[in-house]
C-alpha cells in the first residue's frame, strides 16, 4: 500500500514537473502567468502567490494545466502569450515535453544504476556492464483444478522453492520452472512461496508427464504445475548507465508508437466494420485499439501491480509514463501541446491570422474528443480489471 501511494505522489509528480516546464520557460520568456493547476476545473482549493499567479487545486484527475495571460495568438497586451514571438510560444508549448523526457532519461539513468527492471525480452543493455542482481519468479495465473490451484497458490505469490519428495529443493529463480516441474513430473512437492510479505508452504503432487502429454494432444494442454509464471528480472550498470537511459528511451519510443499505430488501426477497423456491418471485424477491432491503451483506472491499476514487485517497478513505471506523456504531448493532436504548435506552424505558413474564434473551436473541438476519449478508455479499462 505504501508503494501504491508513492508510485501515485509521482504521477501526481509528472503532471506537476510538465505543467512547471510552461510555467518556467513562459515567465522566462516575459509571458505572465495568471494560474497554475493540479488536475482539472471545478476548483477545490485556491492560493494566491507572491508573483501575482494563483495556484489551485481541482477535482478531475485528468492532469494540469497553466493559465498564461492572453493565450490567444491575436491578444498582443503586453506580457500576454499572443504578444510572445514565434519562437517563445514554440519553446513554451514544448517545455513540458523536453521536461517529461528529460525526467524519464534521468529516472532510467537511476533504474540503471540501482536496480532495471527487465519488461522486454530484448531490453537495451550494455552487456559488458550488466549484472543480474535479482531473478524471481511469480504467479501470473493459475489453471482452474491444477496442482497449483490445489496448493492454494493465488497470483502475484513469489514462488520462492520446490522440493521433490527425496528432499532436493530448488531455490525458483535460480533455476527455470518449467525444468524444475517437468524433472519432478509426478512427485509430491512441497512448494514455499510468499504472499504479502510471509512466507508459506503448501504440498501439492504434479501433473504426471502423460498426462501433460496427453493433454497436449487433445487440444487443452495442462502444465506439470498449472501457473503462468511471470519472471522478475533486475539488471544493474555502472559506467553504462547513461547510455542503458539512452537506449530504453529510444526503445520504448519505438515500441510506443508501434503500439499508438497499432491502436489506430484498430480504430480505422472499428469504423469500417461498423459501416459495413462487420461484427466480428469490430470486436477485433476494437481489442486491438484497447488493448494498447490505458487510462486513470488502468495507470492505477498498474501501479498497483508494480507495487507488489517493489519500488524499482514502480520507478520504472513512473519513468515509462513520463515518456509516454513526452511522445503523446508532442504529436500534432488538437488541444495537446504538439497539436497546438502544429496549428500554430500551419497558420504562419499560410500566412492567415490566427483568430481567437478559430483557435476555440480547433482547441474546444480537440478537448472535447480528448475527454471523450479518456471516458471510453476509462469504461475499458473498468471492463479489463474488474
Amino acid at each position: 500500500m505504501l508503494l501504491l501511494i508513492v508510485g501515485l505522489i509521482l504521477f501526481i509528480g509528472l503532471v506537476v514537473v510538465h505543467e512547471l516546464g510552461h510555467f518556467w520557460v513562459a515567465r522566462r520568456n516575459g509571458v505572465d502567468a495568471e494560474e497554475f493547476g493540479i488536475f482539472f476545473p471545478p476548483t477545490l482549493w485556491r492560493k494566491k502567490m507572491k508573483g501575482g499567479w494563483d495556484f489551485t487545486i481541482n477535482l478531475l484527475p485528468l492532469g494540469g494545466f497553466v493559465k498564461l495571460k492572453g493565450e490567444y495568438d491575436e491578444d498582443k497586451r503586453p506580457g500576454s502569450f499572443g504578444a510572445a514571438t514565434t519562437w517563445a510560444k514554440t519553446k513554451i508549448m514544448l517545455a513540458g515535453v523536453v521536461v517529461n523526457l528529460v525526467a524519464a532519461v534521468l529516472l532510467f539513468t537511476v533504474l540503471a544504476l540501482t536496480g532495471m527492471p527487465k519488461l522486454v525480452s530484448n531490453q537495451f543493455t550494455v552487456a559488458s556492464d550488466t549484472k543480474i542482481i535479482r531473478q524471481d519468479v511469480y504467479v501470473g495465473g493459475v489453471t482452474a483444478g491444477s496442482p497449483a490451484a490445489k496448493a492454494g497458490l493465488q497470483s502475484e505469490d513469489k514462488i520462492v522453492t520446490i522440493t521433490a519428495e527425496a528432499g532436493k529443493s530448488y531455490e525458483i529463480g535460480q533455476n527455470d520452472l518449467p525444468t524444475v516441474t517437468k524433472s519432478l513430473a509426478g512427485q509430491e512437492v512441497t512448494i514455499e512461496f510468499m504472499r504479502d510479505g510471509q512466507t508459506k508452504t503448501a504440498t501439492t503432487r504434479l501433473n504426471s508427464e502423460k498426462a501433460v502429454t496427453e493433454s497436449i494432444a487433445a487440444g487443452s494442454p495442462k502444465g506439470y504445475l498449472g501457473v503462468a509464471p511471470v519472471e522478475n528480472v533486475v539488471t544493474r550498470s555502472t559506467w553504462s548507465a547513461p547510455i542503458v537511459a539512452v537506449g530504453i528511451t529510444g526503445q520504448f519510443t519505438k515500441l510506443t508508437l508501434q503500439g499508438l499505430w497499432s491502436a489506430l488501426r484498430g480504430l480505422g477497423s472499428i469504423i469500417a466494420a461498423t459501416a459495413t456491418g462487420n461484427t466480428v471485424a469490430r470486436q477485433h477491432g476494437q481489442a486491438a485499439a484497447s488493448e494498447q491503451v490505458s487510462g486513470p483506472v488502468g495507470i492505477f491499476m498498474i501501479l498497483k501491480s508494480g507495487s507488489v514487485l517493489g519500488f524499482s517497478y514502480i520507478l520504472m513505471i513512473i519513468a515509462l509514463i513520463s515518456l509516454t506523456l513526452a511522445i503523446m504531448n508532442i504529436l500534432p493532436i488538437p488541444a495537446l501541446d504538439g497539436g497546438r504548435v502544429f496549428v500554430m506552424m500551419i497558420a504562419r505558413l499560410l500566412k492567415k491570422p490566427l483568430t481567437r474564434q478559430i483557435e476555440e473551436r480547433v482547441y474546444g473541438a480537440g478537448f472535447i474528443a480528448l475527454i471523450v476519449l479518456i471516458i471510453v478508455i476509462t469504461i475499458v479499462d473498468v471492463k479489463r480489471f474488474f
